[in-house]
Parts: structure tokens; C-alpha cells; sequence
């Protein structure tokens, strides 16, 4: 292990680190904060009213069910 730090220098790799996950934990604030349900500033939004489509089944004649073919 000691052959890599001889390679690359160990505080420009230590800036290089702490910089990569701090800008991955920003992103995945950013990421949670635009849910709903861990948005932790506003709070979740209010819920949305679902379009309804309302069929009306009809159910068929009788006859139509038992015609025979000829």
C-alpha cells in the first residue's frame, strides 16, 4: 500500500476524495429533495386529485347471448 502513496501524492489525492464525495452528497440531497416523501424543508406537497373515468358496463340483450349461429 505504501508504493501507491508513492505514486501519487497523498494530499492532492485526499483533496481529489473528500471533494468527489462531497459533491455526490450534495447530489443526493438535491435528489432527495425532490421527493415528496423526504423533502425534509417543505414538507410533502399536497396530494393531487385523480381524473376519474367513470364506464357504465350495460349488460347485453339475452337474446343476443343465446343466438345460434345458422
Amino acid at each position: 500500500m505504501w508504493k501507491v502513496w508513492k505514486i501519487f501524492d497523498p494530499r492532492r489525492t485526499l483533496v481529489a476524495l473528500f471533494t468527489f464525495l462531497f459533491g455526490l452528497a450534495i447530489l443526493i440531497h438535491f435528489i432527495l429533495l425532490s421527493t415528496d416523501r423526504f423533502n425534509w424543508i417543505e414538507g410533502p406537497r399536497a396530494a393531487r386529485k385523480a381524473a376519474s373515468i367513470t364506464i357504465e358496463m350495460v349488460p347485453p340483450a339475452p337474446a343476443a347471448i343465446f343466438k345460434i349461429a345458422a
